[in-house]
C-alpha cells in the first residue's frame, strides 16, 4: 500500500516555469548567447547548477559557475516578489489536503533552490503538509540521475516500494524510473515539449487522483 507520496514542484505543485524562464533568457541576453528551445527543454528538471555548468560546456562564458547561478537568482526573485498571478495548479491543493488529511506522507523532491523552495512554500503556505524538503541543489547530479528520488524515498516512512512520485518532466520520470519508484505524470499545457511515455500513469488533472485511488496502486 502507498504510504509517501514524492511530488515536484516546478509544474507539479506551482508553475514557476514561466518566471525561470524570464528570469533564464534575460540573462541569456546579457551574456551575448543564443539558447535554442530545444537546448533549453532539455534542460527541465536541471538545477541553475547543472544548467550552468551545461551552459558553459555549450558557450564561451567568463563568469563562474557560482556568479551566474547568483545572478540568476537575482532576477528571479525579483521577477518572483512581483507576480501577482502565480498561482498554486489546478487540483493540487485539494489533493494535497485529501492526502494529509488521510495520514498519507508527503515530500518535495524538487530540482529548485532551497530559497526557491522556501518562497514557494511561504507564499502557499505548505510546510504544513511536507515532512521533507528536498533540494536539487544538495546533490552533485540532476534528473534524470536518480539520487534525489533515492534520497527522498530514504526520508519515507515506508519502502520505496509503497511510495510514488509525481512528476511533469522527461528527465523527472526518468530519475523516478531509475530510482524503482511508480511514477506517475502529470500533463498539463506547461508539460507539452516533455515525454511522458515511461510514467507508470499519466494524468491530465489532479483530479484523477485522491487517497482513494493512491492506496491502491
Amino acid at each position: 500500500m502507498i504510504q509517501t507520496v514524492i511530488f515536484d514542484m516546478d509544474g507539479v505543485i506551482v508553475d514557476t516555469e514561466p518566471v525561470h524562464r524570464y528570469a533564464y533568457f534575460q540573462q541569456f541576453s546579457e551574456l551575448n548567447i543564443e539558447v535554442s528551445e530545444e537546448t533549453y527543454t532539455s534542460f527541465t528538471g536541471n538545477s541553475t547548477r547543472n544548467t550552468f555548468q551545461k551552459l558553459k560546456n555549450l558557450f564561451d562564458i567568463e563568469y563562474e559557475v557560482e556568479e551566474l547561478i547568483q545572478r540568476k537568482r537575482t532576477i528571479f526573485n525579483n521577477a518572483f516578489d512581483t507576480k501577482e498571478d502565480l498561482e498554486l495548479l489546478e487540483g493540487v491543493e485539494k489533493l494535497i489536503k485529501d492526502l494529509y488529511a488521510n495520514g498519507m506522507q508527503l515530500i518535495v523532491a524538487s530540482s529548485a533552490s532551497k530559497v526557491t523552495i522556501e518562497r514557494v512554500f511561504n507564499r502557499f503556505n505548505l510546510h504544513q503538509y511536507f515532512t521533507h524538503i528536498v533540494s536539487g541543489e544538495d546533490f552533485p547530479n540532476s534528473k534524470p540521475h536518480p539520487a534525489i528520488f533515492e534520497f527522498a524515498a530514504a526520508l519515507s516512512i515506508a519502502s520505496k516500494e509503497n511510495c510514488i512520485v509525481i512528476e511533469d518532466s522527461t528527465n523527472g520520470i526518468v530519475a523516478a524510473k531509475a530510482a524503482g519508484i511508480f511514477c506517475v505524470a502529470y500533463d498539463s499545457e506547461h508539460s507539452k515539449r516533455q515525454d511522458l511515455s515511461k510514467a507508470n500513469l499519466i494524468i491530465n488533472h489532479f483530479d484523477a487522483l485522491s487517497f482513494e485511488k493512491i492506496v491502491q496502486f
